[in-house]
């Protein structure tokens, strides 16, 4: 059920009631949410709920038999256990058909027969996002950083409507004890002015932007890159870059409003990426809901920045190609993640060679600042040019023909410039501003709040298309 629709409109009207009308029963109120979260999830596909549901009880077990054995080597143990048995579930839907693929056309090529059978698994939306949500609370639960909660809280955690299919990546120490302390939730204590203004927000950057954004140019040139020249290649290449922030990011603020209107509170997944001075500041900006979860339950458990520094770049390698495999099962995802790895390496490298010369890990200047946002950018646009090709073979084809390929442009058009513009200068929107339009907006009558979002859904509706594409990171 996308954010974008009536269908979700209505749900959302009905839970929104309900879910203020059981506050005072805990109890009642939790299966409430837990069935209106299986209608929200089953909308794609019936069969899903019983993947969410066998998900959550292994989750749910896993954590329970973690906590008891005094012992570590049995606690290990079942780590492991439940580790294996989430990520089998996530590898059998996700990676079966990339792994078959590429062992039976390696066996093929040494002479053998086919190894693995041909099947059409269908992806679950969302299964990489309740795989790692359940992974971080039973590693979370190991570790001894919380206690295991009331099966009922979990199951809640992880399949709460809003962030269930794209994120955030919300850990237990965050969502659990909102959902233990129903009754501390007042609905004259919900932030309507941010809430709306995430909505609304969202709406427009998806709706508006990145729909525009993707049937003017970016869908047409990585469909058929070699039919297109290279200056259209490039502000496609931009294009995109924008189109999947404003997908994203305006997926992530409709999740965190609507949460917000239900009383809930969750992390912040984005902060301006496009101004980030470096391949390592990107990531603490963009998806920062999944940077935060690879640096905790990956890169420092392979070592982090402790030992050599070879060592630390082979973390970083393989955290973000683990990462970019996290993605989508394709060798373009790998790629992305392994451009990403290697350019924080040369990152942290260049880094170190200037604190051995004792000079600042990099320059400060306001025309140095603006150089490393600039090249940052261009670097991350190189990168998106891999995410979103159909293939190794196309994304080639994309680079080799923007540096040799200089005919007739159809697709460069003034409206795509000044959309992809907008875009980028929206990174660079003062936080007051959001604040000042939110107190602007409080101050105002209920009524004239009414007219306000009428008339910002109306704008909405007349810029966008008919149909809304479902968001990028569904797929995912």
């Amino acid at each position: 059920m996308p954010f974008p629709t009536i269908d979700f409109a209505i749900f959302f009207g009905i839970v929104f009631v309900f879910n203020w009308l059981l506050v005072p029963f805990e109890r009642a109120w939790k299966v409430f949410m837990i069935l209106a979260s299986y209608v929200f999830y089953g909308w794609w596909d019936w069969r899903f709920v019983f993947l969410l549901t066998a998900n959550t009880a292994l989750t749910i077990a896993g954590a329970r038999l973690v906590s008891r054995p005094a012992r570590e080597r049995p606690r290990r143990f079942l780590l492991a256990g439940t580790l294996a048995g989430e990520l089998g579930l996530l590898g059998w839907f996700k990676y079966y058909g990339f792994l078959s693929v590429n062992v039976d056309n390696a066996l093929h090529a040494l002479g053998a027969r086919q190894l693995f059978p041909l099947l059409q698994v269908t992806l679950p939306v969302g299964i990489s996002f309740f795989t790692f949500m359940g992974l971080s609370y039973v590693i979370d639960v190991y570790r001894r950083d919380i206690e295991p909660a009331p099966w009922l809280d979990v199951a809640v955690f992880q399949a709460f409507f809003p962030h269930l299919v794209a994120g955030p990546i919300v850990r237990g120490s965050e969502l659990l004890p909102q959902v233990a302390g129903g009754r501390g939730r007042d609905v004259r204590r919900v932030d309507l002015s941010r809430a709306a203004y995430l909505i609304f927000g969202g709406l427009f950057k998806k709706v508006v932007l990145s729909s525009y954004l993707s049937s003017a140019i970016a869908d047409p040139v990585f469909a058929n890159p070699s039919r297109h020249s290279g200056p259209e290649i490039l502000l496609a290449t931009y294009a995109y870059a924008v189109q999947i922030y404003c997908d994203f990011s305006g997926y992530t603020d409709i999740a965190i409003g609507v949460a917000m209107l239900l009383g809930f509170r969750f992390p912040q997944n984005f902060d301006a990426p496009y101004t980030a001075t470096s391949l390592q500041d990107f990531w603490r900006r963009w998806h920062m809901t999944l940077s935060n979860w690879l640096r905790d339950y990956l890169y420092v458990p392979l070592g982090g920045n402790r030992g050599s520094r070879p060592a630390l770049y082979r973390n970083i390698v393989i955290t973000m190609v683990l990462g970019g495999l996290w993605h989508g099962a394709a060798w373009t995802f790998v790629a992305w993640g392994a451009f990403h790895g290697v350019g924080q390496s040369i990152g942290h490298f260049r880094r170190d060679r200037r604190a051995s010369k004792g000079v600042p890990p990099r320059a400060n200047g306001r025309l140095a600042v603006a150089w490393q946002r600039f090249a940052t950018f261009q670097l991350v646009c190189l990168g998106w040019v891999f995410f979103r090709a159909q293939s190794l073979s196309a994304a080639m084809t994309m680079l080799r023909r923007l540096l040799t390929t200089w005919g007739p442009s159809p697709l460069l058009r003034w409206q795509v410039v000044a959309v992809v513009a907008l875009g980028i200068a929206l990174q660079y929107v003062p936080p007051r501003f959001p604040s000042a339009v939110q107190e602007a907006f409080s101050r105002l009558s209920n009524l004239a709040q009414g007219a306000v979002l009428g008339l910002a859904l109306l704008t909405i509706t007349t810029l966008g298309p008919a149909g809304v594409a479902p968001f990028i990171y569904y797929r995912f």
